[in-house]
């Protein structure tokens, strides 16, 4: 489970138990190849380390260890093997990071929008060069397959792409409103801002902030998930190579009190947050109350309706990749099917696909998904199937138990499959693992009745070949991201992304548009310059008419 997932109190007494615990050392549970793989991590990477090393703070432009006397230890989801110490960076190594992006501010904020557009340029070509190092270390530190990791990195790419039209998104406008009198508008950045991210998409969610806040002319905090901060640690070093200066990117660490921080910083201008429900209402409402602006994204509960005369082959396909990919650690991922009418008669069919999907460590040749993220996060995941059974809910596939014999102490957890009512704690609850609630309507109205009374409002789908039936969900359903025939409609950069309701806190969304909006200010100025004032005017020798 996420720490982000639990009440703030609690995060922290989880980070102090994990900290104190002993896992397996380091690279003793790895297999071969990814025993390889690590090492060359630590040998090509300054911040990070997947050997047993620590992670450093990036400060001011210099990978510096920390003085902190608390560690937390990130290890293999699927074998408990060490990897890297993270530290609980010191409030005065938090001072000093915030006083070098403050001092960063001052020349970054000026330098021209051009000189910002080709910095982006050059971290996209240095994400894509150094790609697989990116992946490996999420399917080391987060569980996922490689090929789910590569996945992360590029949908996190395309946001650096699209930021390299910065120069035409920051355009003003201009307008005479008198005679001699213009009004102009343009974009200004912000100041300091911080990105915190969570657990499940070690790369994608920095690179919807970095690319977004820097290349609007901010200067940015960054404090990955405490779980697996190898990823962005590499791309925090990708930056310095494609030529940013000193302090314009920071990245430091910890829990509850480097959120605090963030969020009390009277230099910190804004917050962007991505994770559970409880620490980001925490941050949202603390950050609101020292003056940020705040844009967070929480828990979802997403809902795709099959429909019975949707493709079957495609939508039994759809749902399974999007509720089992990753594990079901997505904010998108589809986590309720609501079969109708004559659909209900495909569940032995779903169940049946569903049990031939393998689970394995993320280098295993033909593993569709990985490891849960800890004991903790699995500990919850089974609670909750086992909740299910109690309430009287149908469990069809039970991945309970799940064991892979090369990796005998994973946070395994196969796919699982329960059949169950909207009043059950499956349902009500974010599970946040391989775990498919099913639910039954006979009407699409029913269909419809179940999604709107949900309080989150993230992404949604309906598989159909009636294209009257998909205009009518698209346009009744409260959601904020819509799929038609697309299992997980993630809007890309172009767009912003639009989840709602209780999925959302803040006023402005993430990249795009919206990311523009979030990192920039708008400042108008009226100017006056009259013609007849201008120097060189030609005499008039006429008799004044006063007219």
């Amino acid at each position: 489970m996420s720490l982000a997932k639990l009440p703030l109190p609690a995060q922290l007494r989880g980070v102090r138990a994990m900290a104190t615990a002993a896992p397996r050392p380091a690279l003793s549970g790895l297999s071969a190849a990814a025993k390889s793989k690590a090492e060359k991590i630590s040998q090509d990477w300054k911040g990070t380390s997947a050997t047993g090393a620590n992670t450093k703070n990036f400060i001011g432009g210099e990978f510096v260890e920390s003085k902190t006397d608390k560690w937390i230890d990130v290890v293999d989801p699927a074998s408990q093997t060490l990897l890297t110490r993270v530290p609980e960076t010191t409030p005065a190594e938090f001072e000093q990071a915030v006083d070098a992006a403050s001092q960063a501010y001052k020349t970054w904020s000026r330098t021209s929008v051009l000189t910002r557009q080709r910095f982006v340029m050059d971290l996209q070509h240095q994400l894509r060069q150094n790609g697989d190092a990116i992946a490996t270390s999420i399917v080391l530190e987060q569980g996922k397959t490689y090929a789910d990791a590569q996945g992360d990195l590029l949908r996190g790419l395309q946001v650096v792409e699209s930021a390299t039209n910065i120069p035409t998104a920051l355009l003003g406008d201009t307008i005479e409103v008198s005679k001699d009198m213009d009004t102009s508008t343009r974009r200004l950045p912000l100041g300091v801002c911080a990105s915190i991210a969570p657990f499940n998409f070690p790369a994608m969610i920095p690179l919807w902030t970095i690319p977004m806040a820097l290349a609007t002319g901010n200067t940015l905090i960054l404090k990955p998930s405490e779980r697996d901060p190898g990823a962005a640690m590499i791309i925090s070093e990708l930056c310095q190579r494609a030529g940013l200066p000193a302090g314009v990117l920071n990245v430091v660490h910890g829990t509850v009190p480097t959120v605090n921080a963030i969020c009390d910083h009277p230099s910190i201008k804004a917050i962007s947050f991505v994770g559970g429900d409880r620490a980001g209402k925490h941050i949202y409402e603390r950050g609101r109350a020292s003056g940020k602006r705040v844009q967070a994204n929480l828990g979802a509960k997403n809902h795709a309706v099959l429909m019975p005369d949707a493709n079957k082959n495609h939508a039994l396909n759809s749902i399974l990749g999007a509720a089992f990919g990753a594990a079901g650690q997505r904010c998108m991922a589809i986590s309720v099917a609501v079969l109708v009418g004559t659909a209900q008669s495909w569940l032995p069919e779903l169940i049946e696909r569903a049990k031939k999907l393998k689970v394995n460590q993320g280098f295993e040749q033909g593993a569709d998904f990985g490891p849960v993220i800890s004991p903790a996060s699995k500990e919850r995941i089974t609670g909750l199937i086992a909740s299910a059974e109690e309430e009287g809910g149908i469990i069809h596939l039970d991945g309970r138990g799940y064991e892979v014999p090369a990796f005998p102490d994973g946070n395994w957890i196969g796919p699982t499959i329960i059949e169950a009512t909207t009043t059950m704690r499956c349902y009500r609850e974010e599970i946040f693992g391989p775990v498919l609630t099913v639910i039954t309507a006979d009407t699409l109205d029913d269909a419809l009745a179940i999604i709107n009374e949900n309080k989150y409002g993230n992404g949604t789908a309906i598989f159909t070949q009636s294209g009257a039936t998909a205009r009518k969900f698209e346009r009744e359903v409260e959601v904020g991201q819509v799929g038609i025939n697309v299992p997980i409609p993630v809007p890309l950069p172009m767009f912003s992304w639009s989840g709602n309701k209780a999925s959302f806190l803040g006023d402005v969304p993430f990249y795009g548009p919206g990311g523009v909006n979030f990192y920039t200010q708008n400042k108008t100025t009226t100017a006056l310059w009259k013609a007849e004032d201008a120097i060189g005017n030609k005499a008039s020798v006429d008799m004044p008419t006063h007219h």
